[in-house]
């Protein structure tokens, strides 16, 4: 838990290992500088007092109210997670370069104010995953909750003029599942605490024999099957929660060349359903083959302004200089949970080569091939095992924002302003 260092080659230093944090809309990773994995990942959610329901933390509506959880939230992580105290160990935070200004200066507040660090470092996610695999150079596309990211590094520098952001995430898979079981299940609809989804007909395991079989028949419902009856004590419901489950547990990115037959109006044949049990109960939801293979679709349908996910890619390095072209097309960096589907990565290449030569793209970019890096660590928190490296070399102490300085200033060092953007001998950088 230690780490030594020489500070001017005139003494020999110890410091506790600063702890790392990569807050996420829907998942944080918290953990210490230098190890290869974070201690813990867990939903960015808390229980509000006041109504006693789970809230996402970043979906508080003012300003008083987020700055209220994340202090609870964070307050968390440190004496039920992390076990450590506060006030001993420097912070790294994992910001996306679009991260809000107010967001930064809010966490700023809250470490320097509540918890006492004593620095804090703010590193650009896009950047730092780099270091997980030794390059200088990769197209990072950063995969997330609510967006999709893509932003070009060359040489350890990002290309921001060529960045590309678009709200295509797990929440759009979300979506996209939930208007599925609408299309292909029961058009009935029953409300819950979380979505609305259709009373769908669901399996149950009978104990002895009924006479509501004969009913359900005549309703064209299958043997073994009855529709879903609205009790809310059976768990007959689903929330976002098993939305979620049933997205990592039984969809998946189906390939380019069935997706072109289906359009063609010769599809192949579905995958096989999946029974999903709801709660603790016996009812089972019958997930067809359509929703798990076409769920993820919607992460490569262009939309009114033919913009997906592959396109972003391509647009990102269209914008870059010439000579950077083919350096980013041969290093792609995924990242992000989305990016953990199975397919994902294969899906996205065949959509590049397919849209490479298309009209669209073939005049003005002449890149052909197209290579992907695989990260030491799964894709959902390689931007925080990059932090986590730099974290256990002497950028930490050379580059934090100390506490008296941010007394001092009561303000954080941001790109996008020009008050900090000065040269080492403080002349101010002209745009």
């Amino acid at each position: 838990m230690l780490k030594t260092f020489y500070e001017g080659g005139m003494g020999l230093t110890t410091e506790k290992q600063a702890v790392v944090f990569d807050f996420g809309n829907e998942y944080t990773k918290v953990g210490y500088a230098g190890e290869p994995a974070p201690r813990s990942i867990l939903p960015t959610e808390l229980r509000c007092p006041e109504t006693g329901r789970i809230q996402r933390v970043f979906d508080a509506v003012t300003f008083d109210e987020k700055y209220d959880l994340l202090v609870e939230f964070i307050h968390t992580l440190y004496f039920r997670h992390l076990l450590v105290s506060p006030k001993d160990r420097r912070v790294i935070i994992v910001e996306s370069v679009l991260c809000p200004t107010t967001l930064r200066n809010m966490l700023a507040k809250i470490f320097f104010m509540h918890f006492e660090v004593s620095s804090l470092l703010f590193v650009p996610s896009h950047v730092v995953s780099l270091s997980t695999l030794g390059v200088n150079t990769a197209l990072v596309v950063d995969m997330g909750a609510t967006e999709t990211v893509v932003i070009p590094v060359f040489e350890n520098v990002a290309v921001l003029h060529a960045w590309q952001a678009q709200p295509l995430g797990s929440f759009a898979v979300k979506r996209q599942i939930t208007d599925m079981l609408k299309k292909y299940e029961s058009p009935e609809l029953f409300r819950t605490r979380d979505c609305v989804i259709p009373a769908t007909r669901v399996k149950v395991e009978k104990t002895e024999p009924q006479e509501a079989s004969e009913t359900s028949a005549e309703a064209g419902v299958p043997e073994g099957y009855e529709e879903l009856e609205e009790r809310e004590e059976d768990f007959n419901y689903i929330t976002e929660k098993h939305i979620e489950d049933i997205k990592v547990r039984t969809c998946f990115v189906t390939s380019l060349a069935r997706v072109q037959k289906a359009e063609e109006g010769n599809p192949c044949p579905p995958p096989p359903n999946v029974d999903y049990l709801i709660g603790r109960s016996s009812r089972i939801v019958n997930i067809s083959g359509e929703i798990r293979e076409n769920a993820y679709n919607v992460l490569f349908e262009q939309d009114g302004d033919h913009i997906s996910v592959p396109t972003m890619i391509l647009d990102a390095i269209s914008k870059c200089p010439v000579d950077m072209r083919k350096p980013l097309a041969e290093n792609v960096l995924l990242i992000g949970g989305t990016a953990m589907a199975t397919g994902m990565r294969a899906r996205i290449c065949e959509e590049l080569k397919s849209l490479v030569v298309s009209p669209q793209y073939c005049d003005k970019l002449k890149v052909r091939t197209f290579k992907f890096h695989t990260p030491p660590a799964k894709e959902n928190f390689a931007a925080w095992l990059g932090a986590a490296i730099y974290g256990a070399s002497d950028i930490v102490s050379t580059r934090s924002l100390s506490k008296e300085a941010y007394l001092r200033d009561h303000q954080v060092p941001d790109w996008v302003s020009l008050i900090h953007n000065v040269f080492h001998d403080g002349t101010k950088r002209s745009l």
